[in-house]
This record gives structure tokens, C-alpha cells and sequence, in this order.
């Protein structure tokens, strides 16, 4: 049975420009710019530069500008032509903040042209007296090669592979003739092994021969487990040799590259450049912020379109076509006035964000000392500026600072609270910081296990578990006790 009734239902969902608001928030500064560079290209009535500049503060935020910004068709009856009009001309230095500067605005930062590293190993192929049918072989193997240099696919893999697809029919013994007479020696030296045993191994081999290469080389080759382990003590056993002999054979092998590759200056992926959204300095016990003025584009609308709109406005009698063309100029111009405004609402939530954040932690930003970090969480600030906690998290997790002490990620001040045996809080940043110095100052030779760092902790008024050392030891990338044995 059909049954019909009436429902009222409460909801609430973001306009687009408040979503679009939010993506802008979210970018860091090189994204920004590229999005910028998009927003310019899109709309013609968007214009960037210093020649002309309209005073931004003329385009209030209007809900009405808005309501018909997507329907097809527009009453131009309804356009109020004198608000797309200004006669002002206000200069450039009035419309700019002391917060931004021309220093690093036009800067371009300029990519050298590499060879590549398979490219390079190629090349050196010239060096050897091949046949065609070997320096194709050669050459496929190097192409088999991952970017740290290594040979994961098994012999077999690679000759079926080259017989499908280049219509070469090679041997297992010839192709595994050529990567170990040819491609192991090409440099840098290790590059074409199958493992990291192997990899070792030609290192050595490239060595001048003495006492401790030679005892290197069978370890590796004869005791590799062992070796990874840190299993010294059976080392000692087995070769019959002081703790400083074995020491010279194990600093010669930390001395080697596991990711031949990897080191390869033309072996180079796209680099990610962190352009700091925020510079704090310190002057006389003051902090100053500032804000890159990247962030801070010259923006202004078109003269052009708005000279359209007064040839619209001033046409005793409008044709369909020029009705059509200022519902085309409307579209556009609320377009580039409300891209303007979100600029301006993302340089002031930037800013005011950042400056909650500096006064929260004004005591770190003063000295530079990690451990003055007070415990902080995403609601505190939103508290303290106004904002919603999605917003804050959306400065926080893509922007960086750069501080007297370094350049770091904003969403590092952030860290949970712990109680020590005081009944203060602390910052977890603390706690980690005081782990890793302990760490630093340990006995190389009996490296401290979990609980005994957790037994320290507790001594210096921090009551933590050693499961929750262990979390923060993994967090610092710090590896367990027996990793990190020295002798």
C-alpha cells in the first residue's frame, strides 16, 4: 500500500565558494601558486600585475551576486551595472601590508639537466668490446634494474622475457656470463646485484685487498646472517679475532653503499621544494611573523570587462547579442570578485592561525628548546582564533614555518599531553626528546633494552609504560637494543 506524507528536514551543506575557500586553506604556497596560475587562466576577467590595481575592498561579499551564478540564463533587466564599476584608483603601496615584502616574489629556481642513471650505465657499455647481440642483453639487463641499482627478477624471468619481447633466444649461462663479466663492472661499483649480500660483496671486491677487506668479505659472504643480527659475539668465535680487528672489518663494511643507485646524482626523481608559508624571527625578545608574500598576489579585475559593462549600461538600445555577452561578463566578474576575497579570507586564516600558535608556544619559539613545547591539540587554537577544528587542521598539516632553529612542519607543535609524577602535563614531544638523548648517551656495547628506558623515564618523572617507549622509539626511527649494538 502507497502511502504519502510530508517531511521537514533540517540539513545544512557548503556553498561552493565555501568549499573552494577550504581547498585554498588546505594548499601549501608552491600549490597555491599553481592554482592561482590556473584561476588566471580560466577567467580572463582575473587579472594579476602591478601596472593597474582595483581597490578589492570595493567587492563585498553579496549573497545575491551569487544565486544565479550557474543557471544558464540571467534577467540582465536585474544586473545592477554600477556594481561592477568603479572610478577609483587607489595606489599600490596602500593596498599592501608591512607583512609582505618583494623579496622573494619573480624567483625561479632553475633544474639542471641530467643524464639519467640507466642512461649513464648504458653509455658505459661503450667501454666494452661487444657484440650486437650482447650489448642488447646488456642493455636489457640494465633496464631490468630498479632505481637503487638492484636486479630483483630472477635470470630465467629475464631470458624468457627477452625472447618474447625482443626475439633475442639467449642462454641462462650466457645471460648470467654478461651481468656478472659486464654489468657488476660498471659503476658505481654494486650495481646489477640480485641481493644485498651480493651488493656487499662487489663493493669489497673493488677494494684494495688487506686484513680487514679480507675478513669483511668472508663475513659477508660466509656469515651473513650473523652479521645482520649482531651476532658479534659468534663472529668473535668463529674467526678468532679481538674486538678491534673485527671492528676495522665491520667499519669497512658500513662504509659500503646498499643502494648503489640511489647515490647516483642523475638519478634524480621529481624533488618536492619547501618554500616555508611563514617566517618567525626573534628580535629583543620579540617575535615577529610573517607571512610569505607569495601568499600575498596582486590581484584585480579586468578593466576591460568592466569598460564592457559601461558600454552595456550607456547602449540606449541593447541587442539580444550584447545581453548574451553581459550575462558572460556578469559570470565573470562575480567570478574574479569572490576569487579575490577568498585570497584575502585565506591570507587572514592563515595568519591569525599561526600567530594562536606562536602564542601558545611562545616560550619554544623564544628559546628554541623542544622540550619547552606545551601539549597542544587542533581544538586549542580553534578555541583561541574561532575557527572550526577541520580548518586549523587544514593549516596544520601543509604548511611550515621557518624558525630561527630550522623549518619545520606546523602539525609538529601539535602533541598529546601526559602526566608526570608531579600531576603536570607535558608534552609528548618532550617525553621523545628526553628518550632520544638517553638513547644518544647509551652504552653502544649494551644498548638499553625497552623496559630499562622506560625504568629511566620513570626516574626523570615520566611514568610510561614500555610498550609506549617502544611506540615512541618506532616514531623516531630508532631500531630495538640489539640493532643497535656496537663493539
Amino acid at each position: 500500500m502507497l502511502k504519502q506524507n510530508l517531511q521537514f528536514k533540517l540539513s545544512q551543506k557548503l556553498s561552493p565558494q565555501q568549499i573552494q575557500l577550504m581547498k585554498l586553506i588546505q594548499l601549501p604556497t608552491l600549490a597555491f601558486e599553481q592554482r592561482l596560475k590556473e584561476e588566471l587562466v580560466e577567467n580572463p576577467a582575473l587579472e594579476s600585475g602591478k601596472d593597474e590595481v582595483t581597490d578589492a575592498d570595493e567587492f563585498q561579499d553579496n549573497s545575491d551576486e551569487f544565486d544565479d551564478y550557474d543557471n544558464e540564463h540571467i534577467d540582465t533587466d536585474d544586473i545592477n551595472i554600477d556594481d561592477y564599476l568603479s572610478d577609483d584608483e587607489i595606489p599600490d603601496y596602500k593596498l599592501k601590508s608591512n607583512n609582505y615584502s618583494d623579496d622573494d616574489e619573480e624567483t625561479f629556481m632553475p633544474i639542471e639537466a641530467q643524464v639519467s642513471f640507466h642512461q649513464n650505465l648504458i653509455e658505459q657499455l661503450n667501454t666494452f668490446i661487444l657484440t650486437d647481440e650482447e650489448r642488447t642483453i646488456a642493455e636489457f639487463l640494465i633496464g631490468s634494474m630498479d632505481d637503487m641499482g638492484y636486479i630483483r627478477r630472477d635470470i630465467q624471468d629475464i631470458v624468457d622475457d627477452m625472447a618474447f619481447t625482443q626475439g633475442i633466444y639467449a642462454s641462462e649461462e650466457q645471460v648470467k656470463s654478461i651481468l656478472e663479466n659486464i654489468i657488476h663492472e660498471l659503476e658505481p661499483s654494486g650495481v646489477g646485484a640480485r641481493d644485498l649480500q651480493e651488493c656487499l660483496l662487489l663493493q669489497l671486491n673493488n677494494k684494495t685487498p688487506n686484513e680487514s677487506i679480507d675478513l669483511a668479505k668472508d663475513v659477508i659472504e660466509n656469515q651473513f646472517e650473523a652479521f645482520t643480527k649482531k651476532h658479534y659475539d659468534k663472529l668473535l668465535q668463529k674467526y678468532n679475532v679481538s674486538q678491534s680487528q673485527l671492528r676495522k672489518a665491520i667499519d669497512e663494511i658500513e662504509k659500503l653503499n646498499p643502494k648503489p643507485g640511489g647515490s647516483f646524482a642523475g638519478n634524480s626523481r621529481a624533488i618536492e621544494h619547501i618554500i616555508p608559508d611563514f617566517t618567525v624571527k626573534v628580535d629583543d625578545g620579540e617575535i615577529e611573523l610573517h607571512l610569505n608574500s607569495r601568499n600575498a598576489p596582486e590581484l584585480h579585475v579586468s578593466k576591460d570587462y568592466q569598460e564592457m559593462m559601461q558600454t552595456y549600461k550607456e547602449a540606449k538600445e541593447k541587442s539580444s547579442a550584447q545581453k548574451d555577452a553581459v550575462q558572460f561578463i556578469k559570470q565573470k566578474l562575480d567570478g574574479a570578485k569572490w576569487f579575490i576575497d577568498a585570497i584575502k579570507q585565506r591570507q587572514e586564516t592563515l595568519f591569525v592561525t599561526m600567530s594562536a600558535i606562536i602564542e601558545y608556544q611562545k616560550e619554544y619559539f623564544l628559546e628554541g628548546e623542544e622540550t619547552k613545547i606545551r601539549p597542544m591539540i587542533l581544538k586549542d587554537i580553534a578555541d583561541m582564533v574561532g575557527l572550526d577544528i577541520s580548518t586549523i587542521s587544514r593549516v596544520a598539516n601543509s604548511k611550515y614555518v621557518d624558525t630561527p632553529y630550522g623549518t619545520k612542519l606546523i602539525k609538529e607543535f601539535f602533541s598529546e599531553a601526559m602526566t608526570n609524577d608531579q600531576g603536570e602535563e607535558v608534552s609528548t614531544i618532550e617525553i621523545k626528546k628526553i628518550l632520544q638523548n638517553i638513547i644518544a648517551d647509551e652504552d653502544k656495547q649494551k644498548p638499553l633494552p625497552d623496559d630499562k628506558l622506560a625504568e629511566m623515564l620513570k626516574e626523570k618523572g615520566y611514568p610510561i609504560a614500555r610498550r609506549t617507549v617502544a611506540k615512541y622509539r618506532e616514531q623516531l626511527d630508532i631500531p630495538v637494543a640489539r640493532m643497535r649494538k656496537k663493539i
